[in-house]
């Protein structure tokens, strides 16, 4: 995770690159790639621990 001084320097480069006004929508999309991305995280880890819960609850399954 970049400290607080990165941070900064992140800032000013999107800001000197881009301008004032198309950073509201920069951060609008920036919200929703990060919505997007925790939606897909969340799915995907509540499949495998899916996955894995079936798994042990197999009554064919046998323990070696």
């Amino acid at each position: 995770m970049p400290g607080s001084g990165e941070l900064l320097v992140i800032m000013l480069l999107v800001l000197v690159l881009f301008g004032p006004d198309k950073l509201p929508e920069l951060a609008r999309q920036a919200g929703k790639l990060i919505r997007q991305v925790n939606r897909v995280r969340n799915e995907v880890s509540r499949q495998i621990n899916t996955a894995l819960l079936d798994e042990d609850d197999d009554p064919t399954r046998r323990n070696h």
